[in-house]
């Protein structure tokens, strides 16, 4: 029995800086000129064949989530996120005093020993700190205009965070009027100097072919660039791109290895599509009890494809011991998420009213502490 997969075709979206997002739909093109599109995917009907329909049902790569704390460096792993928001790398050992007090929730304490920094030493990196604190209303009241201000400085100062974060202000209109060319500018310095979420969204803008000319190969180019620095988004729309052959040669085995790397960083369209993966041993040794543990893992993490074939697996009894009950939970809480399933409606028709009641429960159970 095969799974099938659920993504055919990337879509993806800008991640956003502070506290607001800002987000561009994107789809790459297909062999073909593409029309435009929203975002990836691939489906079936029954874990067992290839979709005819795939661009239906894939998980989109999500923006990742703007993130409130800078961390201290660019890290691998996600978003979510991700990971979109400016993340002030304090080399600098007196700056520590800055980023300590952010980290434990000082934020008036950050902001006064930022402006020292800024003010008196011309610290860089102080600057995008005291940005993303007007930004994200931190210590602070929300200041869009102060942020810019900030961020500004930090960017003309060779801050590569603060050119990030001026970046996708000026992308989102926070603060000012939207300011494309600008933002397109910023993120080409940033992505230079080596920032990996700068790389990520000029390759979208670079598949979006409305702030830049349309060029696939260049945005496979960024999009590697800020995979090989572990950004889990990038890594899984690079691995889009090898599957189907979008800008660069297709190559289902590196296509696979950047799931799991991605994977790896709790990217869920990744874990889903990694699964699969392990599941059918396509580009990568067959596991199925690994392909079940990590569709598990994404079921948990709501994802409504990963929930799907896991109640199927769950009924057929490959790779896992059949569990109707188990499978009827994940089959209800996938049908709520839109879902629907009607090979699994007919396959759990037999259940007890005992065990039928008891997947209801459960699910009752799921659908109402996700909702908390």
């Amino acid at each position: 029995m095969r799974l099938l997969r659920p993504i055919s075709i990337l879509g993806c979206c800008l991640m956003a800086a502070a506290g607001a997002s800002a987000q561009i739909s994107l789809t790459p093109p297909a062999a073909q000129p593409p029309a435009p599109a929203s975002k990836p995917a691939a489906k079936k009907e029954t874990p067992t064949e290839t979709s005819k329909d795939a661009s239906k049902e894939a998980p989109k790569p999500k923006a990742p989530t703007v993130a409130k704390k800078p961390a201290a460096t660019p890290k691998p792993a996600a978003p979510p996120t991700p990971a979109a928001s400016p993340t002030p790398s304090f080399d600098d050992p007196n700056v520590d005093l800055v980023y300590g007090a952010y980290q434990r929730g000082l934020y008036k304490t950050a902001l006064d020993l930022a402006l020292t920094r800024a003010q008196y030493a011309g610290d860089a990196k102080a600057m995008t700190m005291i940005g993303e604190l007007y930004s994200g209303a931190l210590g602070v009241k929300r200041d869009y205009a102060k942020a810019i201000e900030w961020y500004q400085r930090a960017a003309d100062a060779g801050d590569r965070e603060g050119m990030f974060a001026l970046a996708m202000m000026k992308l989102s209109g926070r603060g000012g009027p939207v300011n494309r060319e600008q933002a397109v500018k910023l993120l080409a310095s940033a992505a230079k100097l080596g920032n990996p979420k700068a790389a990520y969204n000029l390759a979208l803008l670079y598949l979006d072919g409305q702030t830049l000319p349309q060029d696939v190969k260049r945005s496979a180019e960024l999009l590697r660039i800020a995979a090989d620095a572990g950004n889990p988004e990038a890594q899984y729309a690079l691995a889009t791109f090898y599957k189907e052959g979008t800008g660069v040669p297709k190559d289902i085995d590196k296509a696979v290895r950047l799931l799991q790397a991605a994977s790896l960083a709790d990217n869920v369209d990744a874990e889903v599509e990694y699964a699969i993966a392990l599941y059918n041993g396509t580009g990568t040794p067959k596991n199925e009890a690994a392909g079940v543990a990590l569709l598990r893992k994404a079921a948990r993490q709501n994802s409504p494809i990963a929930q799907n074939r896991l109640a199927r697996v769950l009924v057929s009894g490959q790779g896992v011991a059949v569990d109707k009950v188990e499978a009827l939970k994940w089959h209800i809480v996938a049908k709520t998420a839109g879902k629907g399933d009607p090979m699994l409606d007919d396959a759990l028709a037999s259940l007890s009213p005992e065990d039928r009641a008891k997947a209801q429960e459960a699910a009752r159970k799921w659908i109402g502490n996700d909702k908390k």
